[in-house]
């Protein structure tokens, strides 16, 4: 068949068991979603086993919970975020931290800290890292009472709620910014971490000749009344992965600088006795403006 044929064929599947109007939006996405799907199994001569080769392994993708990797895997997330940045560009926003993914391991309802939080539990091991830095307007101001949520995984790779040895909420703080507009928090050093061996994503990304290899690196949140809210992360330098991330969540700008602290009154303060890693990093918001599209929508998210 050539393309018109197609189109003519959902033509009649789109008058056929009519019941009412329906939704015109989903009609518009389904009929082209549809009429590109079946034209690329006729162009590139997709077989009645690869078609359902492929329906299983996304139905298997969703029954183990992996879609929200395997999105992320193929470039779709990233590139969800640089439609988003052409959109503010053509809305007139510029500068501000620069958005990456949000990934599917975040959860709502993290305990609220004002100022400064401690992320870890104290039960593992890791080398710990004080992070620090101003939530500021799109004029460099600071923003008191702005919302900063994090979330990491621990020394194995692995996030609490998801992984059920580690205690509730453990890696995961609210963080309401102090009069200065500053956030603070003390955890362990995050690690890289792999897609789950021998999962859907695993196997997508083997058949791609692709690893699955993430680097090291830090989620955020950022609210503030009247400003865009920000998703972003911040990746550890010194990571093998740092620029060869399988999701592609490394951008520019979002690397910042990590030092080491070796001065004994520091690390008492802290109560270790060994040098520990310093990270700074501001968070720039920029302006609601109804010309953009939302960066606060709706999507699947757990809860505890």
């Amino acid at each position: 068949m050539d393309k018109k044929s197609i189109e003519a064929l959902y033509d009649r599947f789109e008058t056929t068991g009519v019941t009412g109007p329906g939704n015109a939006r989903v009609k518009t996405i389904v009929r082209r979603l549809m009429i590109d799907l079946m034209w690329a199994i006729e162009e590139l001569d997709i077989q009645p086993e690869e078609f359902w080769t492929g329906l299983n392994y996304l139905s298997d993708a969703g029954r183990n919970g992996e879609l929200g990797l395997v999105v992320p895997g193929v470039g779709l997330e990233h590139f969800l975020d640089l439609r988003t940045d052409e959109a503010e560009a053509k809305a007139g926003l510029t500068g501000g931290t620069p958005r990456t993914i949000e990934g599917p391991l975040y959860v709502a309802g993290a305990p609220v800290c004002q100022g400064e939080a401690r992320l870890d539990d104290g039960t593992q091991p890791g080398e710990l890292v004080v992070m620090s830095g101003v939530v500021r307007d799109e004029k460099g101001n600071p923003i008191p009472g702005a919302t900063v949520e994090v979330w990491h995984a621990n020394h194995l790779g692995n996030y609490s709620y998801f992984d059920q040895s580690q205690s509730a909420f453990n890696l995961r703080r609210t963080i309401i910014t102090d009069a200065n507009g500053r956030y603070k928090f003390r955890s362990i050093m995050p690690v890289g971490y792999s897609v789950p061996p021998g999962g859907s994503t695993d196997i997508l990304l083997q058949q791609l000749g692709r690893h699955g290899h993430r680097p090291a690196h830090i989620h955020f949140f950022a609210h503030a009344e009247g400003k865009r809210k920000l998703t972003t992360q911040i990746n550890i330098e010194s990571d093998p992965h740092l620029w060869d991330d399988f999701a592609f969540g490394t951008r520019e700008g979002l690397v910042p600088p990590v030092k080491t602290n070796s001065d004994p009154a520091a690390m008492a303060a802290l109560g270790t006795d060994k040098p520990f890693y310093e990270i700074e990093f501001n968070f720039d918001m920029q302006p609601l403006k109804a010309e953009a599209p939302v960066t606060d929508f709706a999507r699947p998210r757990a809860a505890a």
